[in-house]
This record gives structure tokens, C-alpha cells and sequence, in this order.
């Protein structure tokens, strides 16, 4: 009766120059023992100029098999031994292109870093900079591309996407924002009162959170709130799609992926950003209100005619002309950034939490420019 699973054995006929090796039975992790000692055997007896390695009675040979067969081959090389395979099945010629036996190398000692380490870092980061906003340039010119498409053709704006959106954003995301920015206000107020009332100058704190939370905070705050909520959702949405090739099959079906994921998204974001910064505004001065009451005996009545004396129609619009803009950078950013996802997981963690770096990032960025914009002609 034959043995049910064989153990791997090799049969070895020396043949004047030419090693033959004859291959029986399992190759295969079952018997890695066996395989592992019968190929160790084999590259401590073997000599000659040649050696053959026939395969034709080898039952079955799975990925170990393979890869300890190949191994062999390049040991068998590296003791000056020509080392071939012969009589392989297809599916076992197969296998063995596929494992491509490679030497582990050693990993070389890290040198301790230097000051041409550390400038080279400068540079290579520079170098990345450049490449993002090369393609985010690129990018935004596709979504200006797409917008006029879909100005062109008006039912092929896609009304519902848009709606749930903005749903998503500016909706569901009022009443985080709203706590927020009431509790900042508040803590500002505090602390003005704190700091002012050392100069007998309590009712200036008025001016400060109105100026502060009008031109600087509200939209501030809103920006980064909604580049940590919506962007980062954003691109784990277009990640994910990425990764299940969804975008692809967009492709193939004839659609504009950008047309149909990104423009969406980037109306929404222009919509929604400047009403939760409004909504923001108001908590903002209401929690400054609030906490005026409270600590500085300022009533409503007064702090309602000092904060009119000290806010004018510009102060309101410096915030509310910044917010298309931030929503539009939170928009570019977390849509390439999603775009850019491999087919990883880790690939989509790396890219999400890079498109909120760079979007807080760059929304303080423009907030400065901004701020130096006004500045410049008085606004």
C-alpha cells in the first residue's frame, strides 16, 4: 500500500562532472524539517562543475518547497556550481519563478545624524513642498475645469450630493461649533477682564472680544474645526473608494470622478463654512456676553451698545470674506490628499492625517496673509 505523504527525499547520482538529484515525494511546510536537511546534504556533498535538480517525481510542492529549492540553487551557485531544474510540472515552474529566492542583506549601521543630514532633510522636504503645490495647482485647475462643466451643462449638477453635503457639514456641524466657540469666548472674556481691570479698563473688554472674535477667531475657529471634521472625512471617503477601485470604475463607466466626488463636496464646503463662521461669531460674542455678566457687571443692554460703538460692517466682513477661501483650501487639500491613497490601510491613516495637518496648517497660513492683507489697506 503507498504511503499516504511521503516524506521528501533525494536521490543523488554522481555522473562524472554532472550532479544528478532526483526529488521524491512532498515538498512542502508539512515536512520542513526533512526539506531543510535534505538540501543542507545536498550543497555539503555536492561537487563538480554542474549540478541537475530533476523534479519529475516530486508529488506536490508548495511556497516553502520552492523557496528552499531555489535557495539551494543559488547556494549551489555561490560554491561555483552550475544548478538547474528539470522535469518541473507547469504549475511547479510556476512556483518557482514566483518565490525569486533573494539573500537577506544586513542592515548597515545608522550613522549618528549630521549637519549635512539635517540640511539634506531641509531639502528634501522643501523639494515636497514644491510637488504639493504643483499638484494641488493641478488639481484645483481640474475642479475650476469641472465647475465650468457643470455650468455649461446645468443637469449635470448633482443637486442631491450637494444637499447631503452640506447636510453633513454645515448641519451636523453646527452645534460643535457652536459649543466651541461659545467656550472660547467665554475664556477670552475671562481673561480680558482679568488683564484689564489691573487698569480700571473692564469695558474695553467689549472692543477685544468683538475685533478678536469678528475678524480673527470666528472664522479661525470654524476653519479648523471644519478641516478636522469634514476634511478628514473627505479624504477617508475618496480613500476608501480609491482603494476599492471605485474611481476606476467611475472612469470606465465615463464619468468625471472629480465632477462626481470632488465638485459636491467643494460647493458644499463654499456654502456651509461661512454659515457655521456666522453661527460661530454669534456663540462667540454670547459666551463673551455671558462671562462680562457674570465677572466684569457688565450688563446686556451695555454690552450691546459697547460692542456697536466698537465693531463696524467691516470688522464683520474681514471674517466672512476669509471663509470661501479657507473652505476652499480644506476642500483642495482633503480631496487630493484622499486621491493620493494607495491600496493600504496604512496608506489611508498616512493620507488622512496628513490631510488635517495640512489643511490646519494652511488655513493659519492664510489667515495670516489675510491679516497682513488688511493691515496693509487699513480695512
Amino acid at each position: 500500500m503507498p504511503e499516504i505523504d511521503p516524506e521528501p527525499t533525494c536521490e543523488i547520482e554522481d555522473g562524472g562532472g554532472t550532479v544528478r538529484v532526483r526529488l521524491n515525494g512532498r515538498w512542502t511546510a508539512t515536512h520542513a524539517s526533512a526539506v531543510e536537511k535534505n538540501m543542507a546534504d545536498l550543497v555539503a556533498q555536492a561537487e563538480g562543475g554542474r549540478v541537475i535538480l530533476d523534479l519529475s517525481s516530486v508529488s506536490r510542492l508548495d511556497t516553502l518547497g520552492a523557496w528552499v529549492l531555489d535557495r539551494t540553487r543559488h547556494e549551489l551557485g555561490d560554491k561555483g556550481l552550475s544548478a538547474d531544474f528539470t522535469g518541473a510540472r507547469d504549475e511547479h515552474r510556476i512556483l518557482l519563478d514566483e518565490v525569486a529566492y533573494r539573500g537577506f542583506q544586513t542592515s548597515q549601521p545608522q550613522k549618528p545624524g549630521t549637519i549635512v543630514d539635517f540640511l539634506a532633510d531641509i531639502g528634501r522636504s522643501v523639494v515636497g513642498v514644491g510637488k504639493d503645490f504643483a499638484q494641488g495647482t493641478s488639481f484645483f485647475g481640474e475642479i475650476v475645469s469641472a465647475l465650468v462643466k457643470v455650468a455649461l451643462n446645468p443637469p449635470r449638477f448633482r443637486v442631491p450630493a450637494v444637499t447631503h453635503q452640506l447636510e453633513q457639514i454645515a448641519y451636523r456641524g453646527a452645534p460643535i461649533i457652536a459649543l466651541i466657540s461659545f467656550l472660547v469666548g467665554a475664556i477670552v472674556a475671562q481673561q480680558g477682564i482679568f488683564q484689564l481691570q489691573k487698569f480700571g479698563a473692564i469695558a474695553f473688554v467689549v472692543d477685544l472680544i468683538g475685533i478678536l472674535v469678528l475678524r480673527e477667531l470666528g472664522v479661525l475657529l470654524t476653519s479648523i474645526m471644519v478641516a478636522g471634521r469634514s476634511g478628514s472625512a473627505f479624504t477617508a471617503e475618496i480613500g476608501s473608494m480609491k482603494m476599492r477601485e471605485e474611481i476606476d470604475a467611475l472612469r470606465v463607466m465615463g464619468l468625471d470622478p472629480v465632477e462626481v466626488l470632488i465638485v459636491p463636496r467643494i460647493l458644499a464646503l463654499l456654502i456651509g463654512l461661512p454659515l457655521l463662521t456666522f453661527i460661530s461669531n454669534i456663540s462667540a460674542l454670547l459666551g463673551g456676553a455671558v462671562v462680562t455678566m457674570t465677572y466684569g457687571g457688565i450688563s446686556l443692554d451695555i454690552f450691546l451698545v459697547r460692542l456697536q460703538q466698537a465693531i463696524a460692517f467691516s470688522t464683520f466682513m474681514v471674517g466672512m470674506i476669509k471663509a470661501p477661501f479657507m473652505a476652499l483650501i480644506i476642500g483642495l487639500i482633503a480631496s487630493l490628499e484622499g486621491m493620493a491613497v494607495q491600496g493600504s490601510a496604512e496608506s489611508l491613516g498616512r493620507q488622512v492625517t496628513s490631510s488635517v495637518v495640512k489643511a490646519i496648517f494652511m488655513v493659519i497660513v492664510v489667515d495670516g496673509i489675510f491679516a497682513m492683507f488688511f493691515a496693509a489697506i487699513r480695512y
